[in-house]
């Protein structure tokens, strides 16, 4: 006769091998006796009635994302695409509304995110769309919360991470921006080249002005030296005429030496005949004397009285 006990053995262990399951961290187990729900069990180590209980299903309760590409049209007739991430979790509270009143919570989530972005950027120009993403961002995540909470979903947060407007148009857009810049080179290079020009300009009134002072400075030195080379001559019995046309035809000659010395020069000294010099003397001799003569005739003048 055959024994039952190993047969006994290997039932209490499938028994007891079917009443033990396990639920991992951050997960919930629905349970359900009979095709009815009976509990939700959470992570660790769970027991169920054999035959009468069964798993219906198992949440991850960990934050999820979900993207959702959406095609619409802006207010300045522009087609864009915008990449919307949904990032959502199942309320701890409320396993059994989100196992049980969604078949398909993604497809919920996105058809409230089309209906939310195709209301909202219609609204806008392309460039305003860029400027207020994030408006259209708290847009659909409050029209999600007011949704989903029912089910047992609970709308983290929501980000616009891409706008893709038509080729054509990120082309034109592109060669705005580019004209835009060259326009700004362009007014500061103008502002360089002015500046530049300004300061050219003082720079030559500032040499000029400098040429000027060394030029009075250069005569106010040569009329000192006059000076006192007359003042020497008059000490040693020469007068200030003869003294002056001394210096005169000290000068012309002292020209004529200069311009003898220089191989390469050009230049032509008119008159240049060896009479010149005398004839430089006494020409400056009678103009200092008609000059006295004049000034003379002047102070013996008497004032003629008037009646």
């Amino acid at each position: 006769m055959i024994s039952i006990y190993p047969l006994i053995i290997v039932l209490i262990a499938v028994i007891i091998f079917a009443s033990v399951f396990t639920v991992k961290q951050q997960t919930a187990a629905i349970v359900e006796r009979f095709g009815k729900f009976n509990a939700i069990r959470q992570s660790g180590l769970r027991f169920k009635i054999p035959v009468f209980d069964r798993i219906a299903g198992r949440l991850s309760l960990k934050i999820q994302q979900l993207d959702v590409i959406i095609e619409t049209k802006t207010l300045d007739d522009v087609f864009v695409k915008l990449k919307v991430s949904v990032q959502y979790k199942v309320i701890y509270d409320k396993v059994y509304d989100a196992f049980y009143k969604l078949d398909y919570p993604h497809d919920q989530i996105t058809s409230y995110v089309f209906d939310v972005v195709r209301a909202e950027v219609p609204k806008m120009k392309l460039d305003d769309v860029f400027v207020k993403k994030d408006d259209i961002a708290i847009a659909v995540k409050s029209e999600l919360n007011d949704a989903m909470s029912d089910y047992g979903f609970d709308i983290i947060k929501t980000l616009v991470t891409d706008i893709d407007p038509d080729a054509q148009v990120k082309e034109s857009m592109n060669r705005i921006n580019a004209s835009e810049r060259e326009k700004i080179a362009a007014q500061f290079e103008g502002d360089a080249q002015r500046i530049l020009i300004v300061e050219r300009a003082k720079a030559e009134a500032e040499s000029k002005r400098l040429q000027g002072q060394g030029i009075a400075d250069q005569r106010r030195e040569i009329a000192r030296g006059l000076e006192e080379s007359v003042e020497v001559l008059n000490k040693v019995g020469i007068n200030s005429q003869e003294a002056s046309a001394l210096i005169v035809v000290t000068q012309h000659y002292d020209t004529l030496q200069s311009i003898g010395q220089e191989t390469n020069s050009n230049l032509i000294l008119l008159p240049n005949s060896p009479q010149a010099g005398s004839q430089m003397l006494n020409d400056m001799v009678a103009s200092f004397t008609a000059s006295n003569q004049i000034g003379e005739a002047m102070k013996n003048a008497k004032p003629k009285k008037i009646d």
